[in-house]
Protein backbone atom coordinates (compact mmCIF):
# COMPACT_ATOMS: atom_id res chain seq x y z
CA UNK A 1 0.00 0.00 0.00
CA UNK A 2 1.51 3.37 -1.14
CA UNK A 3 1.64 6.23 1.61
CA UNK A 4 1.68 9.91 0.88
CA UNK A 5 5.00 11.71 2.43
CA UNK A 6 6.13 15.23 1.37
CA UNK A 7 9.36 14.87 -0.40
CA UNK A 8 8.36 11.27 -1.88
CA UNK A 9 6.65 10.40 -4.96
CA UNK A 10 3.17 10.88 -4.77
CA UNK A 11 0.40 8.01 -4.74
CA UNK A 12 -0.49 6.59 -7.84
CA UNK A 13 -4.13 7.05 -8.70
CA UNK A 14 -6.30 5.83 -11.63
CA UNK A 15 -10.28 7.08 -10.57
CA UNK A 16 -13.61 7.20 -12.64
CA UNK A 17 -14.29 10.78 -13.16
CA UNK A 18 -16.50 13.42 -14.18
CA UNK A 19 -13.92 14.60 -17.33
CA UNK A 20 -16.78 13.23 -19.52
CA UNK A 21 -20.10 14.13 -17.44
CA UNK A 22 -22.56 12.65 -20.19
CA UNK A 23 -20.76 9.40 -20.55
CA UNK A 24 -18.80 9.18 -17.21
CA UNK A 25 -16.50 7.38 -19.58
CA UNK A 26 -12.91 9.23 -18.68
CA UNK A 27 -10.75 7.83 -15.36
CA UNK A 28 -8.35 10.62 -13.92
CA UNK A 29 -5.01 9.32 -13.47
CA UNK A 30 -2.15 11.00 -12.09
CA UNK A 31 0.27 10.02 -14.97
CA UNK A 32 -2.45 12.13 -16.72
CA UNK A 33 -0.68 15.40 -14.96
CA UNK A 34 2.88 14.74 -15.25
CA UNK A 35 4.63 18.21 -16.29
CA UNK A 36 2.14 19.86 -14.08
CA UNK A 37 1.16 21.30 -10.94
CA UNK A 38 -1.62 19.28 -9.56
CA UNK A 39 -3.79 19.76 -7.02
CA UNK A 40 -6.16 17.15 -4.56
CA UNK A 41 -9.08 18.27 -3.14
CA UNK A 42 -10.10 15.33 -0.92
CA UNK A 43 -13.95 16.28 0.58
CA UNK A 44 -16.67 14.11 2.65
CA UNK A 45 -19.84 13.80 0.17
CA UNK A 46 -21.04 15.41 -2.73
CA UNK A 47 -24.50 17.58 -1.46
CA UNK A 48 -23.46 18.65 2.03
CA UNK A 49 -22.22 22.07 3.56
CA UNK A 50 -19.07 22.71 3.57
CA UNK A 51 -18.31 21.15 0.40
CA UNK A 52 -19.77 23.47 -2.08
CA UNK A 53 -18.25 26.52 -0.82
CA UNK A 54 -14.72 24.98 -1.03
CA UNK A 55 -14.98 23.24 -4.56
CA UNK A 56 -17.01 26.59 -5.94
CA UNK A 57 -13.56 28.74 -4.35
CA UNK A 58 -11.31 26.69 -5.89
CA UNK A 59 -13.34 26.64 -9.16
CA UNK A 60 -14.00 30.23 -9.42
CA UNK A 61 -10.03 30.93 -9.06
CA UNK A 62 -9.37 28.11 -12.13
CA UNK A 63 -7.72 30.36 -14.11
CA UNK A 64 -5.33 31.70 -11.62
CA UNK A 65 -4.45 27.83 -11.09
CA UNK A 66 -4.15 27.27 -15.06
CA UNK A 67 -2.24 30.80 -14.87
CA UNK A 68 0.45 29.06 -12.85
CA UNK A 69 0.67 25.67 -14.66
CA UNK A 70 -1.70 23.64 -11.99
CA UNK A 71 -4.68 21.87 -12.32
CA UNK A 72 -7.54 20.58 -9.74
CA UNK A 73 -9.21 17.16 -9.15
CA UNK A 74 -11.70 17.25 -6.29
CA UNK A 75 -12.43 13.50 -4.97
CA UNK A 76 -14.64 12.20 -2.56
CA UNK A 77 -16.33 8.61 -1.94
CA UNK A 78 -19.19 9.21 -3.64
CA UNK A 79 -19.73 7.56 -7.25
CA UNK A 80 -19.42 9.70 -10.49
CA UNK A 81 -23.22 9.50 -10.87
CA UNK A 82 -23.57 11.46 -7.19
CA UNK A 83 -20.94 13.68 -8.38
CA UNK A 84 -22.94 14.25 -11.97
CA UNK A 85 -26.51 14.98 -10.32
CA UNK A 86 -24.05 17.12 -7.87
CA UNK A 87 -22.68 19.06 -10.80
CA UNK A 88 -26.11 19.74 -12.81
CA UNK A 89 -27.67 21.13 -9.47
CA UNK A 90 -27.81 24.40 -9.42
CA UNK A 91 -25.36 26.83 -6.96
CA UNK A 92 -27.84 28.25 -5.43
CA UNK A 93 -29.56 24.99 -4.28
CA UNK A 94 -26.72 23.04 -2.88
CA UNK A 95 -24.99 21.49 -5.71
CA UNK A 96 -21.97 22.94 -7.11
CA UNK A 97 -23.32 23.76 -11.21
CA UNK A 98 -20.33 25.08 -13.41
CA UNK A 99 -17.77 23.59 -11.83
CA UNK A 100 -14.12 23.87 -13.95
CA UNK A 101 -12.51 20.52 -13.10
CA UNK A 102 -12.89 17.20 -12.50
CA UNK A 103 -14.25 15.10 -9.64
CA UNK A 104 -13.03 12.26 -9.27
CA UNK A 105 -15.12 9.17 -7.84
CA UNK A 106 -12.76 6.93 -4.95
CA UNK A 107 -15.59 4.25 -4.51
CA UNK A 108 -13.06 1.96 -3.35
CA UNK A 109 -11.86 4.14 -0.75
CA UNK A 110 -8.12 3.26 -1.78
CA UNK A 111 -6.71 6.51 -2.47
CA UNK A 112 -8.00 8.17 0.03
CA UNK A 113 -6.47 5.74 2.21
CA UNK A 114 -3.29 5.53 0.38
CA UNK A 115 -3.22 9.57 1.02
CA UNK A 116 -4.11 9.12 4.80
CA UNK A 117 -7.14 11.40 4.55
CA UNK A 118 -9.86 7.67 4.83
CA UNK A 119 -12.02 7.67 8.28
CA UNK A 120 -12.59 4.08 8.42
CA UNK A 121 -15.71 3.45 10.34
CA UNK A 122 -17.49 6.05 8.10
CA UNK A 123 -16.10 5.73 4.79
CA UNK A 124 -15.57 9.15 3.79
CA UNK A 125 -12.75 11.36 3.80
CA UNK A 126 -11.26 14.12 5.80
CA UNK A 127 -10.53 17.60 3.93
CA UNK A 128 -7.13 16.91 2.81
CA UNK A 129 -5.24 19.07 0.45
CA UNK A 130 -2.63 17.67 -1.51
CA UNK A 131 0.54 19.40 -3.88
CA UNK A 132 1.98 17.33 -6.43
CA UNK A 133 4.96 18.66 -8.62
CA UNK A 134 5.60 18.12 -12.06
CA UNK A 135 7.63 15.24 -11.65
CA UNK A 136 5.02 13.54 -9.51
CA UNK A 137 6.51 14.39 -5.84
CA UNK A 138 4.37 15.21 -2.82
CA UNK A 139 4.92 18.89 -2.18
CA UNK A 140 2.37 20.12 0.43
CA UNK A 141 -0.20 18.30 2.23
CA UNK A 142 -2.89 19.63 4.94
CA UNK A 143 -5.65 17.63 6.10
CA UNK A 144 -8.57 19.63 7.93
CA UNK A 145 -11.40 18.82 10.37
CA UNK A 146 -15.01 18.00 8.27
CA UNK A 147 -16.10 21.44 9.72
CA UNK A 148 -13.24 24.04 8.56
CA UNK A 149 -12.96 24.45 4.60
CA UNK A 150 -9.82 25.37 2.57
CA UNK A 151 -8.35 28.20 1.28
CA UNK A 152 -7.91 28.77 -2.57
CA UNK A 153 -5.66 31.95 -1.92
CA UNK A 154 -3.23 29.81 0.51
CA UNK A 155 -3.11 27.24 -1.84
CA UNK A 156 -2.16 29.13 -5.06
CA UNK A 157 0.48 31.23 -2.73
CA UNK A 158 1.91 27.85 -1.35
CA UNK A 159 2.14 26.55 -5.10
CA UNK A 160 3.55 30.01 -6.19
CA UNK A 161 6.02 29.64 -3.26
CA UNK A 162 7.07 26.30 -4.42
CA UNK A 163 7.88 27.42 -7.83
CA UNK A 164 10.39 30.02 -6.33
CA UNK A 165 12.47 27.38 -5.74
CA UNK A 166 14.01 29.59 -2.60
CA UNK A 167 13.05 29.61 0.82
CA UNK A 168 10.16 31.91 1.46
CA UNK A 169 9.34 33.45 4.75
CA UNK A 170 6.03 33.05 6.67
CA UNK A 171 3.21 35.26 4.76
CA UNK A 172 5.54 35.64 2.03
CA UNK A 173 3.68 36.67 -1.39
CA UNK A 174 4.45 36.82 -4.97
CA UNK A 175 6.93 39.31 -6.02
CA UNK A 176 8.37 39.45 -2.56
CA UNK A 177 12.29 38.27 -2.14
CA UNK A 178 12.82 34.90 -0.87
CA UNK A 179 15.14 34.95 1.71
CA UNK A 180 19.28 34.93 1.06
CA UNK A 181 21.29 32.53 3.08
CA UNK A 182 25.13 33.19 3.49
Amino acid sequence: MAEAKVGQPAPSFDMPSTKNLEKLNENVQLDDYKGRWLVLLFYPLDFTFVCPTELTAFSDRYEDFEGIGAAVIGISTDSVHSHRAWLKTPRDKGGVEGLRYPLASDITKAVARDYGVLIEDKGVALRGLFVIDPEGTLRYSVIHDLNVGRSADETLRVIQALQTGGLCQADWRPGQETLKVG
